[in-house]
Formats: structure tokens, C-alpha cells, sequence
């Protein structure tokens, strides 16, 4: 399979030195967008490949999910022949993307330094735990310990006195790929404008910290503090899926005129003078109160009632799904998200395209996720290594190939 001529980083080429998620997740979404993506690992390889189910050893499912559109390379880069077919391997490449600490890639001789001394004009893209000007710089980091730092496992103790837990799933991993991604196509854009490459750091804690505090810096984006932390409206108790006679419904009464339909349709119409729901200000106040008041309600009537009921006043609801429906759902279904594929090692698989859509340009991943260095022969060539070279690589375990 080859990238579309057509697609937005058709010849850009990526070098991945990132592990588990939070990398391969930015760098899935690059070769999504059409960029040649090599995946280089050691001779263990991604320790995600190991996670089970599986139908083959090194193939399990959280690997696959993140790793489709990349060619893999397997290198020892602690070995000088390894380290010398990486930096051959990152003189060809626009943009090299890791997720080892910064101190880490300077003692393996892959610093920024080391690489504008062959490539002045690459992007070098470092997604970490921490800003490297403050004091937790060295530390490690991962999704569970951001989480905790950020602020946002404590959350649901704020908001109930429950214990507080980290969401069930690996939201700083995303967010953070994300931000990764934003970072190397927004330098990508600066380098077609100046012809400058550089050095950016993604941190982990630093982008997670801006997320919470977004909305729960709140009073304090005023000095001195015009209230305290925390967004009342998304602290409020009650602000979760309501329960209905038979399920759970998600409703935002959001606006005057929700309010003032919601009321009339309930048969309570004269609350639409309560200085509790007057308005966006006064509700704010008094956001508990009427979290509750709206949970009390939804629990007299079905979800699809409450649905048809929603929907004639053009009042935003959705029903709360759970993992089983959400694989099932119509809407999903009619847009294609979900795509069955033939892998040539694992069989029929299923992934989630690239949600996007382009009217221009084509979009997706056009490889499947690699076996263990299936493609080191073939990217060691590009570069310049002869057949008997190689040979040489595999026998000495500098490479491996599947």
C-alpha cells in the first residue's frame, strides 16, 4: 500500500521514537494524514505489543489500534551500529517525534544538538512528562501520574466526597498525542514559510494543567480572586447522566429559551420567574440546586420519552450508551467509522478510521500495523545499506526482521 499522491503530508517523512501511547497516537494521526511514519524500535520492541488479547505474539490489540500507517525498523540504538543507521535514518527525515526524557536521547548521542549536525532543518518534537526548566524535569511520567498531578483524579472528590480515581481511559496519552500533533504540523507550516527547523517540547503536566484549568481557574483568573477554584457548573453533583424510569439520558439546558421550554413542557412554567432559573448568571449561582431539581424530574418518565420530548423543543439529549451499544450505534454505523480490514499475519481486524473528512484531500492510514521490524530490511535500504550489510546488521542483532 502507498500514501495517496493527494494527501496533506504525502512526502513528509517521520521518524517515531515513542512507545505506548501518548507518541504513537500523534504519530498514527501524521501517517493518517499521509506521512511516511517509521517506526523504530529495539529488539524487544513496543512494550504495548504485549498486552493481550492476541491471535500472534507482539500483535495484541492496544499496539494495532495505534500503530496502523507506520512502517517498523527494528534498531539497538545503545550499539554504535545501531546509533549510526539512526542518525543516517534521521538525516532523511523531516520531523523525528520521541517520548523518552530529554536526557535519555543526549545519552544515546540523539540529542537536538546531534541532529541539526546532520539535518539543520529538522523538526524535533519531544513529548515528556515535564517542562525542562522546572524542577520535576527528570521525572518520569505517565498517564496515571498526570492525571493526579493535573488535578483532574481529584475531581470526582471535589464534586461528591467520593475517592478520588482517574478517568477509565488514557485521556492524557490523547490529549497530549494531539497537542504533539499540533505542534509538528503547525512547525511543518513555519518551516514551508522560513525554512527553520527546531527543537519543541510537548510536556505532559503542562498541557494537562492548562486543560483542568481552562474552566476550573475560574474565580481566580482575576487578581486578586473574584471566587474560588473550580467551574460550579461542572462541580455540581448532579451534573452527570440522569437517571430515567428504564436508563440514563444526557440533556443540556443550557440557554433561556431550554429553560423556558423545558419548564413549559413539564407543566411547571411559572418557575420560568424563580430567580433560580432566570437567567445564565443566576442559574451559575444556584447550578447544584438545579442539577438536582432537573434529576428529580427525568426520573418520572422513560429515555425515549424524555428524547421526543427534548427533541420537539430542539433540546440538546443524547442517550447514555454503554461500550456494547457504542460499538452498535446507528450513527457510527451510517458514517463508517468502524472499518474491517485484512491483516496479512493477524486476519480480520477492527479499527476506527481517521474521524475527519476532507473535500480534497484523502485521509487514512494505508498501511496495517507492522509486525516487529517488517520493514527494516526495506528502510535500512533506502538509506544506503547494502544487502550484505544488512545481513551483517541481522546476524549481529543490531536489526531484526520478523
Amino acid at each position: 500500500m502507498t500514501t495517496p499522491m493527494n494527501s496533506p503530508l504525502n512526502g513528509i517523512k517521520v521518524l517515531d521514537l515513542t512507545t505506548v501511547l501518548m507518541g504513537p497516537h500523534c504519530t498514527q494521526i501524521l501517517a493518517e494524514y499521509g506521512a511516511d511514519v517509521i517506526k523504530l524500535e529495539s529488539p524487544e520492541g513496543d512494550i504495548m505489543r504485549r498486552i493481550p488479547p492476541a491471535r500472534h505474539e507482539n500483535m495484541g490489540p492496544l499496539f494495532m489500534l495505534a500503530n496502523r500507517g507506520k512502517r517498523s525498523v527494528v534498531l539497538d540504538i545503545k550499539t554504535a551500529a545501531g546509533r549510526e543507521a539512526t542518525l543516517k535514518l534521521a538525516a532523511q527525515c523531516d520531523v523525528l517525534v520521541y517520548n523518552l526524557r530529554p536526557q535519555a536521547m543526549a545519552r544515546l548521542g540523539l540529542s537536538y544538538n546531534d541532529l541539526t549536525a546532520i539535518n539543520p532543518k529538522i523538526i524535533y518534537v519531544g513529548a515528556f512528562g515535564y517542562g525542562q526548566d522546572g524542577p520535576y524535569a527528570a521525572h518520569p511520567a505517565y498517564d496515571d501520574l498526570i492525571q493526579a498531578a493535573s488535578g483532574l483524579a481529584s475531581l470526582p472528590n471535589r464534586v461528591t466526597g467520593a475517592e478520588p480515581r482517574y478517568v477509565p481511559c488514557a485521556i492524557v496519552d490523547r490529549a497530549v498525542g494531539l497537542a504533539a500533533v499540533n505542534a509538528v504540523t503547525t512547525a511543518l507550516f513555519h518551516r514551508e514559510r522560513t525554512g527553520q527547523g527546531q527543537a519543541i517540547e510537548v510536556p505532559m503536566f503542562e498541557t494537562m494543567a492548562q486543560l483542568v484549568l481552562g474552566e476550573h481557574l475560574y474565580g481566580h483568573a482575576f487578581e486578586p480572586p473574584l471566587a474560588g477554584l473550580g467551574y460550579p457548573r461542572s462541580l455540581a453533583p448532579d451534573r452527570r447522566p440522569y437517571k430515567t424510569r428504564d436508563g440514563y439520558i444526557a440533556a443540556l439546558i443550557y440557554t433561556d429559551r431550554h429553560w423556558q421550554a423545558f419548564l413549559e413542557f413539564i407543566g411547571q412554567p411559572d418557575l420560568i420567574s424563580d430567580e433560580r432559573f432566570k437567567n445564565m448568571s443566576s442559574r451559575t449561582k444556584n447550578i447544584a440546586a438545579i442539577y438536582a431539581f432537573v434529576a428529580e424530574i427525568l426520573q418520572t418518565r422513560t429515555t425515549s420519552e424524555w428524547l421526543k420530548s427534548f427533541q420537539s423543543a430542539d433540546i440538546p439529549a443524547m442517550p447514555m450508551q454503554t461500550l456494547e451499544e457504542l460499538i452498535n450505534d446507528p450513527h457510527l454505523n451510517a458514517v463508517k467509522l468502524f472499518e474491517t480490514t485484512q491483516h496479512p499475519t493477524e486476519g480480520a481486524v477492527r479499527h476506527m478510521r481517521n474521524p475527519t473528512r476532507w473535500s480534497n484531500l484523502s485521509i487514512g492510514a494505508t498501511r496495517h500495523a507492522p509486525q516487529l521490524g517488517e520493514h527494516s530490511r526495506e528502510v535500512l535500504r533506502d538509506i544506503g545499506y547494502a544487502a550484505h550489510e544488512i545481513d551483517q546488521m541481522l546476524a549481529s542483532g543490531v536489526t531484526a526482521e520478523p
